[in-house]
Order: C-alpha cells, then structure tokens, then sequence
C-alpha cells in the first residue's frame, strides 16, 4: 500500500470531511508544539524531471570510476572485467526481484541457481560442502572463527596478522562479545612466521586463521600451516581469492577445514564498496555446524529433479540455543552473478584469465622496481597483487597518479606503521601493458622529482 499526498486544497478539504476533521493541523495534535518544525523547510524549490536528471548526472560526474580512470587499487576489491551477460540475467524479473525462499517448495529457478553456486565453490575450494553465500568475506570469516570454537569447545584462536585488516577488525568484533580469546601471529618476509606459529600453538587453540594470498599478495604455504594446526587438535581456516584457486591449490587439498572468501571478483562490480557476497565451504563432518542455509538435490513425487532447502541452522528455523548463527540474507543475487560468471568462463576460462592477471602484475612489479623508482618490499612469491616500497609518500603519489587518470595503489602503512611507504598494487586482466608502462613513467618521474 503506497501514500497518498493529497496535493490541491480540493484534495485536502476531501480528506479532511472524510477523517472528520476541520484542519490539517489536526492531524499533528498527538506530537508537542515544543518539538513541531516551525516555518518552512530550508528546501530548494521543486525541479521537473527533466532538470532533475540534469542535475543528478552532474553530482554522478564527480565520482572518479574505472570506466574513465585506470585502477591499481585492490586490497580486496578488483576491477575485473564483468561479461555483458552476467548483467542481462540478474535483471531478469524472477530473479531481480526475489528475495530468499521461504516457500522453497515454489521457488525452484531460485533454489536451483543457488544449488549451482554451491556446487562451483565446492569445486573451486576443493572442499565437500558450500552454503548459500554470505553477507561479505569479513563476516563469512568471522562465522567460520565461531564455527572453529563451537567444534572444539575451544575458546582461543591464532589469526594471521597478514589477513585483510578489515576482515580482523570484525572477526576482533565478533569475538569480543563471544568470550573468544583472539591473538594474532606476525609474518616474516610477508608470509605468515611459521616460527612464531609453532612456539604459540596449544591443545587450547580452537583454529588457526590465515589468507591466501594474504593482504601483502603473498602465496602461503598452507600444507604446513595444516599440518600445525591439526598437530594440536586446532582447526585450519583459509581465507582465499577465488580468482587464484584457478592456478594455486585449492585449500580443501591442503588440509583446511573450513574455507571462506570474498566474492566480489566473481561477477559483481565494485560498486563503491559493496554490497558483495562471502562464500563458506567446509567438510561433510562439519556441514551442520555452518552457518546460513544449504540447497540440497532430490525427487519430487513424479521422480523428476528437484531442490529443497536441507539445512537451515539459523534461529528461526530451529530452536534459539541449538543455533550456530542469525546470519539469514544469503546475497542471493550477488551470488547469481558469481555462478553466471563462473559458468560462462568455464575451468579454462579462469584458468586463462588468472594466468593473465599474474603474468601482467609480474610485469608490473619488474617494471615498478627497475625503472619506477620504486623497491621491493618483500621477496616471497605472489599471485596478482604486490607491495613496492616508494621514495615518497603514497597518499602523495596517489595524489598526482589521480591528476594523470590513474588510481594508485593502497597505502599499507595505513594498517602497518612499520611499512612506511608501502604501496600495494593490484593488477588484474583489463590492465593493459600500455596502462603499466604508462603508471611505471608517471610513477618514476614523481619519485625522480622528489629525489
């Protein structure tokens, strides 16, 4: 039911005889005059639709996208290019304008998209069961930090001080006000110290937390990290790129228990930070102890295929102490754009496109640190992200990088103080080598003027 707005004084006299009333005024006699808005609203006057689009299109024109600036900033969001079609389906009415099923037994375009999302996380993380995507990567990781100590019984958890630092801001969130004891292990040369993880090990730790690649773009050595980790009865939860798991072992092959991730890079544009989806994935022994909902794959009654929802672990569907979480909006529709994609590019596809990703951010960095005037900050191997170290200050660099039409880099002392001047670079398959060699000359003359 929408609002009516009586607008001509005929229109107001009509409702007033209607509700019994001499005067509007009347309608207001519940809320004190002491609090009543007196006078008009400093309000401009009323535009026609035509100036309205006018004037919208030039508060639009301020915003700097990558439709008309080059990006090398990631740090955990990616200009990835979104085949045309991914845009096409999503704006399907079926689709667009569904919300979740709660009469799953009528929504079976819905439940089977989501079916097939599920299926392709599994595929892609290596592991045996998926749910219906989440909120985000940083919520999806802190569900998984409470799903580890809900399977344990234990109450304290080493996190890699090399996650994203959003993600540990809200997995610190999350355990703050459920009696979880959150520590975190420093990295060495940017990967996670493995030295540091074996003196602070216990049969205390509920899991052990790490990204791959990590924030700094570094691969981990996750077999050994599993190996830890399971040494002591600890759970093993990966944080991956799902872009990666094209080229790089899946975390279900290296032993992790639970894999989460963010979404983003399947499909969905940036948006100007979100919304996006997280995806959760674990072994079949754990499948009751995920959060959200599972799609599961069966027979009607005419033996014909079907899907029903088989698990829903939220509070609403089952009694309020036996919950493992009130996670409920499964981003449903990012998450059609994610299985879209992944359809469309097909094992070969994203193989391709990962391949492309890492060789040009491997020419980046040569390029960067030969001639950019830039230095290596680390020396352990990465996938298509990468720290440099700059001359200058990069909220500086960035600065002038945004005159040129170029969006620079992430500046890592922001969440590293002891990083000054680190500069992370993302580079994805839409860079182009003239795009690279263009930041490359823009960046070393900015340096080369400093010094």
């Amino acid at each position: 039911m929408g609002w009516y707005v009586p607008n001509t004084s005929q229109d107001r006299m009509a409702m007033l005889e209607e509700l019994g009333l001499e005067m509007v005024e009347q309608l207001f006699e519940s809320i004190p005059r002491d609090v009543r808005i007196k006078g008009n609203l400093n309000l401009p006057e009323s535009l026609s639709e035509m100036q309205l689009v006018r004037h919208m299109r030039e508060i639009a024109g301020k915003n700097k996208t990558v439709d008309d600036y080059v990006c090398f900033l990631g740090a955990g969001a990616y200009d990835r290019y979104i085949p045309s079609v991914v845009g096409h389906i999503l704006s399907r009415q079926e689709f667009y304008t569904s919300y979740t099923p709660y009469q799953p037994e009528i929504s079976q375009g819905t439940l089977q998209a989501i079916f097939e999302y599920q299926t392709m996380i599994c595929q892609l993380t290596g592991m045996e069961v998926a749910n219906a995507s989440m909120y985000d990567g940083a919520s999806a990781l802190a569900e998984a930090v409470s799903m580890a100590c809900q399977v344990t019984g234990r109450k304290k958890v080493l996190m890699a001080r090399s996650v994203h630092p959003e993600g540990r801001r809200v997995v610190h969130t999350y355990s703050k006000f459920r009696g979880i004891q959150l520590d975190e292990v420093g990295y060495d040369d940017g990967r996670l110290n493995m030295e540091e993880l074996k003196s602070r090990m216990s049969d205390e730790i509920a899991a052990v937390v790490i990204q791959n690649p990590n924030f700094f773009g570094i691969i981990e050595s996750l077999d050994e990290i599993g190996e830890i980790s399971h040494a002591h009865g600890a759970l093993f939860i990966a944080s991956v790129n799902p872009i990666s798991l094209a080229v790089l072992k899946p975390p279900g092959d290296a032993g992790a228990d639970i894999a989460v991730g963010e979404g983003q890079s399947l499909g969905n544009p940036l948006n100007f930070g979100g919304p996006y989806l997280g995806f959760m994935a674990t072994s079949q022994k754990l499948m009751r102890r995920m959060p959200g909902r599972i799609v599961g794959q069966t027979v009607d009654a005419s033996g014909s295929r079907a899907f029903v929802l088989t698990i829903q672990t939220r509070e609403q569907h089952i009694r309020r102490e036996k919950a493992t979480s009130n996670i409920c909006t499964n981003q449903a529709l990012n998450a059609l754009a994610a299985t879209v994609y992944l359809a469309l590019m097909g094992r070969e596809g994203l193989k391709e496109l990962a391949r492309l990703s890492m060789q040009k951010a491997h020419y980046a960095y040569q390029r960067l640190t030969s001639q950019g005037g830039c230095s290596a900050l680390f020396s352990a191997p990465f996938f298509d992200e990468f720290a440099v170290r700059s001359p200058v200050p990069v909220e500086d660099l960035n600065k002038k990088l945004l005159e040129s039409k170029i969006i620079g880099g992430y500046a890592l002392e922001r969440d590293y103080p002891e990083l000054k001047g680190g500069w992370l670079i993302a580079v994805t398959e839409k860079r182009t080598k003239g795009e690279i060699d263009m930041l490359t000359e823009k960046v070393g003359e900015l340096c080369g003027k400093e010094n």
